[in-house]
């Protein structure tokens, strides 16, 4: 038999960070959440826990986490036919569905159909931002119960939505443009001019670069893990970078900021993933998810 208590204070470990936050949130003693999380272990003999501040789960220990997501949805409508079954002394549950976005997403279209979902729903909201070419991953491994990704492949026990595509388009300002470019959007052009990366797997400006002239250039660059640096910095002169329209499109017609290569942008697609399990209980966050998309992102053919 699978102990659902132990079940639940590592979850609390996990979604907390800690032992003594999930002991307070459990009301109970920080070694009773400690003593349930190793005799967790050493029934499945191997480490859940990795302990550090703060704490994350191991590979098994996500894959523990996330069967209690799916405990939890099924107890939440449970609980809302038959109220009667929950136990009145006991601290309040609340399922958190934890869910991964990439950054652009989160700073453009997503929070909005988050926000759209938590205001008709009582279910708590933790979403983790990677690049949308890895978000998937989060969920192969456990680690999410949904995901927005560029990957349009199927995800084992996961459903698939197409939400449409993001637009990006190559921005600077006027006096980058005028110091840098003054010869042109060229091969050696852009191999001078310093452009703007989110972290090491972005490959927005290189993918441009490519689909834009036909060949890849070594990139000088900027290091700024913000969606919003990114315009900020462009608007400063900094660097050229790929940002999404819906951010620049105010810059653009107030000519703050311009393109290199005005028309040539990069659209990436996008996709909905959620975990199967959860897909039928969680229909009001797809809908959420996909209205939003529908009337912000660009309709892929």
């Amino acid at each position: 038999m699978i102990d659902y208590t132990a079940l639940r204070v590592l979850h609390a470990v996990i979604q907390s960070g800690s032992f003594e936050k999930a002991a307070t949130v459990l009301n109970v003693t920080p070694s009773a959440v400690s003593q349930r999380v190793k005799q967790l272990e050493e029934r499945v003999g191997a480490a859940l826990v990795v302990r550090g501040t703060p704490c994350v789960a191991t590979e098994k220990g996500d894959q523990l986490c996330s069967h209690m997501e799916n405990v939890g949805i099924l107890e939440h409508d449970l609980l809302k036919e038959l109220p009667s079954l929950a136990d009145p002394h006991g601290p309040q549950q609340r399922v958190t569905l934890r869910i991964a976005t990439n950054a652009d997403s989160l700073g453009t279209w997503f929070l909005e159909a988050m926000a759209e979902f938590s205001k008709s729903s009582d279910y708590l909201l933790n979403l983790s931002v990677d690049d949308q070419d890895y978000t998937s991953d989060w969920l192969q491994q456990g680690k999410v119960i949904a995901a927005v990704s560029g990957s349009d492949k199927p995800i084992s026990g996961c459903r698939r939505f197409p939400l449409g595509a993001l637009r990006y388009h190559a921005t600077a300002s006027a006096g980058f443009i005028t110091r840098r470019f003054a010869g042109g959007v060229t091969p050696e052009t852009l191999a001078d001019a310093p452009s703007l990366t989110f972290d090491q797997k972005d490959r927005l400006q290189s993918d441009w670069v490519r689909q834009t002239l036909g060949e890849s250039v070594s990139l000088p660059t900027h290091w700024l893990p913000s969606t919003q640096s990114f315009v900020e910095a462009s608007l400063m002169g900094m660097g050229w970078g790929m940002n999404p329209i819906q951010l620049v499109r105010d810059h653009l017609e107030a000519g703050r900021l311009v393109e290199l290569l005005p028309g040539k942008t990069l659209d990436v697609p996008l996709y909905w993933h959620i975990n199967r399990l959860a897909a039928d209980r969680l229909n009001a966050l797809t809908r959420c998810v996909s209205e939003v998309a529908g009337r912000t992102l660009i309709r892929m053919e």
